[in-house]
C-alpha cells in the first residue's frame, strides 16, 4: 500500500503508530487477528508499507488491507503501475537493473539456503540485451553505481567499507537517464506489422517479464555503459521524454 493516506491507514488496521518506522525498516504488527512485517517502503514519492507474511495468509491480509482502504479511497494499481514507479523515481530493482551479489563460488553456501527457503528463485535469473557479460559479476552494481552513496554511512565497520570509502572518492560509474528517439519507438512497433524481421518488442510501461535487459551503450564506436529498465513515463514531460533507458556510465 502506498499513497497520501497509506501511514493512516495501517496504522487503522494495525492500532499503534508507525511514524517511528524508517524507510527500509520494519515493524511486527498485527492486521485480521495475525502477525505480519510491515516494511516501511514507497517509491512514488508518498509513504508506503509492504506487508509480508505467510503466503496462507495473503487473502485474508489483502481483504482486511483492502476493506478498510475504502475510507481513505484505495484503489488496485497492479503491477504494471508498481514497476513504473521505480522508474520515475530512478530507484534500481533487483533482477531488472542488476543482479544480486550472490552467483560467486564463495556464497555456494548462502544459495543452499537460499534456495531453501524460495525454492527455484535464485536459478530462474535471466538475461537479454546486446551486453554480453563473461561472468555473473559483470551484472552486479555496487551502492554507489546505483545512486545510493548518499546512504552510506561510514561511522561503523562493515564489510567492503574500504572498498566503498575509495569508490566514493572516485566514482568509475554514475547512473543517468538516456531518452529514446520518438522517431525510433515508433518505428520499433511498426516493423511488428511489416514484412520481415520485426525489432525487439518493447513492452509498455515496462518490461513485465521479471528479466534483466542489458544493452551496449556507444559512443564514437565505444561501449561507454550498459542501458537497463526502458520504460515508458506517462508523467514525464512527452515532448523531451518519450521514453527513458536507465544506465551506468563508465
Amino acid at each position: 500500500m502506498s499513497g497520501p493516506t497509506a501511514l493512516p491507514l495501517i496504522e487503522k488496521l494495525a492500532g499503534v503508530s508507525m511514524r517511528d518506522v524508517k524507510f527500509m525498516r520494519f515493524k511486527k504488527i498485527t492486521i485480521a487477528g495475525h502477525q505480519v512485517v510491515a516494511l516501511r517502503q514507497g517509491m512514488a514519492g508518498e509513504i508506503g508499507f509492504e506487508l509480508q507474511g505467510p503466503i496462507a495468509l495473503a487473502q485474508q491480509i489483502y481483504d482486511a488491507v483492502y476493506e478498510a482502504g475504502r475510507a481513505f479511497g484505495i484503489r488496485r494499481m497492479g503491477a504494471r503501475v508498481a514497476s513504473i514507479n521505480h522508474l520515475e523515481a530512478c530507484y534500481p530493482t533487483i533482477v531488472m537493473d542488476y543482479m544480486p551479489a550472490i552467483y560467486d563460488e564463495d556464497m555456494a553456501g548462502y544459495m543452499a539456503e537460499f534456495e531453501k527457503a524460495m525454492p527455484g528463485f535464485a536459478k530462474t535469473a535471466r538475461v537479454g540485451g546486446s551486453f554480453e557479460g563473461t561472468k555473473p559479476s559483470d551484472y552486479y552494481r555496487s551502492p554507489v553505481e546505483l545512486g545510493w552513496a548518499k546512504n552510506i554511512k561510514f561511522d561503523h565497520d562493515f564489510i567492503g567499507r574500504k572498498a566503498l570509502e575509495q569508490e566514493v572518492a572516485s566514482p568509475k560509474r554514475t547512473i543517468r537517464t538516456l531518452v529514446w528517439n520518438a522517431e525510433d519507438v515508433i518505428d520499433v512497433y511498426a516493423s511488428l506489422f511489416r514484412q520481415g524481421q520485426p525489432y525487439e518488442f518493447m513492452d509498455m510501461p515496462r518490461d513485465q517479464r521479471i528479466r534483466l535487459v542489458a544493452d551496449k551503450v556507444m559512443k564514437d564506436g565505444r561501449e561507454v555503459g550498459v542501458a537497463t529498465t526502458r520504460g515508458y513515463s506517462y508523467f514525464f514531460p512527452r515532448d523531451d521524454f518519450p521514453l527513458c533507458h536507465r544506465y551506468s556510465r563508465q
